[in-house]
């Protein structure tokens, strides 16, 4: 939907999360509704149950805290937002980068730069064009204090590689920067046993806050809950984040706080069910990737989480033909065309001129409740009716722009 500027304000905030579209786990359902009774509000950054239950997940992936090193709070965005504020001065993000960050600074008043990512992933910047970016900043009066990244990435879908990310992340340090590392989506990889995820913290302890919002892998995005892990010689700005937290009376609804800790526990059935939701996003992701390169446009692997962040610029002729000059027209036509949500890449900070979209797998898995759990249950998801109708419409439009632009390749 196109934004009329007139009557708004500098802050736009982007598409939300990418659903996984499913039922929720009646295992989940039951702890919420159990917790349903209690009457008094979750402390604001968390009762003890819940950042106990946050320090054995991360200490699970090699993070070890202790719950004063925690704050829980009603999802990443208002972390985000406390953080900004804590620490103050100019925000550093990717392009593109996930489509919630930048609001948040823009509402404090804070200039957000973006630098290049390199040719390998999204989500981490170029080290080289970070080290530029800096000193441009610094040059014409700003004070760069805040790098957010994400090795998994959303919008890209890609894993940085270690050595990239290592590189990214030293480049950080010699300039003093404070690392927010956003690890909402490193429980989603498609092939864990082949890809090698590190967190910007292993490398990096003293610099970096880990936040995880628990809508990627653990909870439905309509249960908003999220933790962040900050260094061991944080406590100056954890006591700031919990200040500005308890100004915006940010606390978790008790329900979902019992639920978000019984899945930070990961019992086996919430592993489960998490393994079985990325095979089946992983798989609706490649066969999605082999469609739009098959039509001629440009797509990374998708490696990690449930959408993939697709390039037309090759049919660019075709595009324009039909009155497609941005990304914002792109967004329309798509929408259109395939009956589900395509945001365009300028809702992600990336260049408005770009022909880029990012298409989230969820849909892909049907219109009811009843076809999207009976994806997770078969063993072919692919061959069902349901999910065969959206692939064939997915290729039927990308075919239709292929055609088109070689039909207006100019001849030889």
């Amino acid at each position: 939907m196109r934004t009329d500027p007139e009557g708004h304000g500098p802050v736009r905030y982007g598409p939300p999360l990418p659903d996984d579209g499913l039922p929720v786990l009646p295992e989940l359902t039951a702890v919420l509704a159990a917790a349903a009774v209690r009457s008094r509000a979750e402390p604001v950054g968390g009762g003890t149950p819940l950042l106990e239950a946050a320090c054995a997940y991360a200490a699970r992936r090699g993070l070890p805290a202790e719950p004063d090193h925690m704050v829980a709070a009603p999802g990443a965005p208002a972390l985000l937002l406390a953080l900004t504020a804590a620490l103050g001065g100019d925000v550093l993000v990717p392009r593109p980068c996930a489509a919630w960050w930048a609001p948040y600074a823009r509402l404090l008043g804070r200039p957000v730069f973006h630098v290049a990512t390199p040719a390998e992933c999204g989500g981490v910047p170029d080290p080289y064009a970070l080290l530029e970016t800096v000193r441009r900043v610094r040059a014409e009066g700003g004070d760069p204090r805040l790098l957010v990244l994400s090795v998994a990435d959303d919008p890209t879908a890609t894993v940085a590689p270690p050595e990239v990310l290592h590189e990214a992340v030293e480049a950080a340090a010699g300039e003093g920067l404070h690392l927010v590392s956003d690890e909402t989506w490193r429980d989603t990889v498609h092939a864990p046993h082949e890809t090698v995820l590190l967190s910007p913290a292993e490398m990096l302890p003293d610099r970096v806050t880990v936040v995880t919002d628990l809508a990627g892998s653990l909870l439905p995005t309509g249960w908003p809950a999220a933790f962040a892990r900050f260094p061991a010689n944080g406590g100056g700005l954890r006591a700031r984040v919990l200040d500005i937290l308890t100004a915006l009376g940010a606390h978790i609804a008790a329900p979902v706080a019992a639920a978000a800790a019984h899945a930070l526990t990961e019992p086996e059935p919430v592993t489960a069910r998490r393994a079985a939701v990325g095979h089946l996003h992983a798989r609706v992701a490649t066969a999605a990737h082999s469609v739009v390169v098959a039509a001629g446009a440009l797509c990374r692997p998708p490696r990690a989480g449930r959408h993939l962040y697709v390039d037309l610029g090759p049919l660019r002729p075709a595009l324009t033909a039909r009155g497609v000059g941005d990304a914002q027209d792109l967004e329309d036509l798509l929408t259109a065309r395939l009956g589900m949500p395509a945001p365009g890449g300028h809702r992600f900070g990336d260049d408005l001129g770009a022909l880029r979209v990012r298409l989230s797998t969820g849909p892909l898995l049907g219109g009811s409740d009843e076809e999207r759990a009976e994806c997770l249950t078969s063993p072919a998801p692919l061959e069902l009716p349901h999910v065969q109708r959206a692939l064939n419409t997915l290729e039927s439009v990308f075919d239709d722009l292929r055609d088109d632009a070689q039909r207006w390749e100019p001849p030889r």
